[in-house]
């Protein structure tokens, strides 16, 4: 029990640090990869039967999308682009909420693909 405790607080001691040191670009990156591990639990959880744990890892990814990367769009620079992702991640949300309720796995591999192409896109873009 102790094992797991002190694991636990050093992921959280390295992941504070990590966002402390994180640039903005980078900051965004971390929010693509949050979003993705969730999606990838929660489709281990649709495959192990377990509905609680699926429901959270997919409410974790809706709001690493909807308060994460959808609030960080600047609507006033990126005007049309930020426009077409917001689109985009209103579609991923709403895709894994009914993948959640109508207990269809498959949509979540369909909003993971479009999130990590969106991810590789914006990794290219890196400012150096």
């Amino acid at each position: 029990m102790y094992a797991k405790q002190g694991t636990h607080a050093y992921a959280q001691v390295d992941l504070h640090s990590k966002v402390a040191g994180a640039t903005p670009h980078q900051l965004i990156t971390m929010l693509f990869e949050g979003a993705h591990s969730a999606i990838v639990r929660a489709r281990l959880y649709f495959e192990n039967g377990n509905i609680a744990k699926r429901g959270e890892m997919i409410s974790k990814a809706i709001n690493i999308i909807d308060n994460g990367l959808r609030s960080a769009l600047d609507h006033e620079k990126g005007q049309q682009i930020a426009r077409d992702l917001d689109a985009l991640y209103s579609y991923i949300s709403r895709t894994l909420l009914y993948a959640n309720l109508n207990n269809d796995p498959s949509q979540l591999a369909h909003v993971d693909e479009i999130l990590m192409n969106i991810a590789e896109t914006w990794k290219e873009i890196e400012p150096r």
